[in-house]
C-alpha cells in the first residue's frame, strides 16, 4: 500500500528492517500455506522456529533474557506484517510477547526470568495466557478461579477458556483468586490436574490454536508463583494493555492486505465494457478504506512512539485497539463485498481476514469496553 504521509521517514533504520523481513517471510513462506491452515483448521506450527529465528519472540525484552531490546514501533510493525498473513500467526506471537514473557519479565522472580524467558525467545517453550473463563470474560474480578495456599505451594482449581495456544502450550500464565487477591502462576504441562482441551468448530482464526485449560486440584509449587502479581488485578490487565497495542497494529495490517487486494481486483475486473475502479461508488469505497488505513497508521505510530517514551497510557491503547479493528472489520466487509462471488473465496484471503477480524474485534477487551474506559477517561465516571 502506498506510503501517502510519506510515514516511512520516521522509521528507522532497524523498524524499516524489521517491517521489510517480516513482510518479506509473509509473502514468500506464509501466504503459500496459509489458505490451508484455514481450511483445515490447523495452526501451522512450523512457523514457530521461524519466527524465532527472525527475533519475534521478546522482542522488546533486553538481549540478556533473549530479547533484541528493540522499539514498540518495531514490535508493532512486525504485529502489522504478520496479519496481513493470518491472525492466528499475529496472535501466537502477541500471546507469547505480551501476555507469557511479558509478565514473567515484569512480574517473575530472577530465577523464574532465567528458567524461562531465554528458551520462550527460541520457541523452545510456548506459553498461554489463563484469565478469562467461561462465565467470566470482560469482569476478571469475577473470575472462580482459585487458588489455595498450601505447604511448599498452592492447590489450584478451576477453568479457563478461548486460550490461545492451550493444546500445544509447553507453560500457561495463570490468574486466579486467592484469600489476598488475584495472583498470577507459572502453571506447566506437566503438573498433575492440569488438562488441556481443544475447541473446534470454530469459524474464526481457524488457523490459530484456542482452547480450554482445567485446573482440578493442581499443585504449583511455591517457586511458580509470580512475585509481582501481588498488585492484584492491575497485574493481568497491564499484560492485556501490551496485547492491545500489538492488536491494533496487527488489524490494520489485516485492513491493507485487504485494501490492496481491493484495488487490485477492481482495476483488473471488468463490467460494462471499463474497469469496476472507474464507478464513482467504487472509488468512493476505497476511498474511503484507503482514509481510515492512514489516520490509523498515524495513531498506531504517534502511541508506538509514546510507548517508547513511556508516556503511553491503557487509555491511549484502548482507543487505537478500537479504532483499528472496528475500521478494520468494515474494510474487510468492504473488500468482501467489492469482490462479490470472488469475495467468499479463500483464493483472494479477503473472507478469511474478514472471519478473523469478527474475533480481533472482541478479544482482548470487546468494542464496547473500549468505549467505557475512554468514557471514564473523558468523564471522569465509571460506567462499568
Amino acid at each position: 500500500m502506498e506510503d501517502f504521509l510519506h510515514l516511512d521517514e520516521n522509521l528507522s533504520a532497524d523498524e524499516l528492517m524489521v517491517r521489510d523481513t517480516v513482510h518479506r517471510f509473509v509473502s514468500d513462506e506464509v501466504l503459500l500455506v496459509i489458505e490451508q491452515a484455514y481450511e483445515s483448521a490447523e495452526f501451522p506450527k512450523q512457523f514457530v522456529p521461524r519466527v524465532a529465528e527472525l527475533g519475534l519472540l521478546g522482542m522488546n525484552l533486553p538481549t540478556e533474557y533473549g530479547g533484541s531490546a528493540a522499539s514498540y514501533v518495531s514490535y508493532g510493525l512486525a504485529c502489522q506484517e504478520l496479519e496481513k498473513g493470518d491472525s492466528g500467526l499475529r496472535s501466537f506471537v502477541s500471546v507469547q510477547n505480551s501476555l507469557c514473557m511479558y509478565p514473567i519479565f515484569r512480574y517473575g522472580s530472577d530465577e523464574q526470568k532465567k528458567r524461562f524467558l531465554l528458551k520462550m525467545s527460541r520457541g523452545a517453550l510456548i506459553g498461554c495466557f489463563g484469565l478469562t473463563e467461561p462465565d467470566s470474560g470482560s469482569d476478571p474480578a469475577s473470575m472462580k478461579t482459585h487458588a489455595k495456599k498450601t505447604k511448599g505451594g498452592w492447590i489450584l482449581n478451576g477453568n479457563k477458556a478461548w486460550i490461545t495456544n492451550a493444546a500445544f502450550a509447553d507453560l500457561a500464565i495463570v490468574w486466579a483468586n486467592t484469600s489476598e487477591g488475584i495472583r498470577g502462576f507459572i502453571v506447566e504441562k506437566e503438573f498433575s490436574g492440569f488438562v488441556r482441551r481443544d475447541i473446534h468448530h470454530k469459524m474464526s482464526m481457524r488457523a490459530s490454536s484456542t482452547g480450554e485449560l482445567a485446573f482440578s486440584d493442581c499443585f504449583v509449587p511455591d517457586e511458580n508463583y509470580l512475585p509481582g502479581s501481588e498488585r492484584g488485578l492491575g497485574a493481568p490487565l497491564s499484560c492485556l494493555t501490551q496485547a492491545r497495542y500489538g492488536i491494533a497494529w496487527g488489524a490494520i495490517g489485516a485492513a491493507m492486505a485487504c485494501f490492496d487486494i481491493a484495488l487490485a481486483y477492481t482495476k483488473e475486473r471488468v463490467s460494462f465494457q471499463k474497469p469496476i475502479a472507474a464507478n464513482q461508488l467504487v472509488q468512493h469505497d476505497l476511498t474511503k478504506m484507503f482514509s481510515e488505513i492512514v489516520k490509523a497508521q498515524c495513531l498506531n505510530l504517534q502511541i508506538g512512539r509514546l510507548k517508547d517514551q513511556d508516556k503511553a497510557t491503557p487509555e491511549m491503547v484502548s482507543l487505537a485497539k478500537s479504532n483499528a479493528c472496528r475500521e478494520a472489520l468494515n474494510i474487510a466487509r468492504t473488500t468482501r463485498n467489492l469482490l462479490g462471488a470472488n469475495g467468499i473465496s479463500l483464493e483472494y484471503h479477503v473472507i478469511r481476514h474478514m472471519m478473523n477480524l469478527e474475533s480481533v474485534f472482541t478479544y482482548e477487551g470487546t468494542d464496547n469496553i473500549h468505549q467505557l474506559i475512554l468514557g471514564k477517561h473523558i468523564t471522569g465516571i465509571s460506567a462499568f
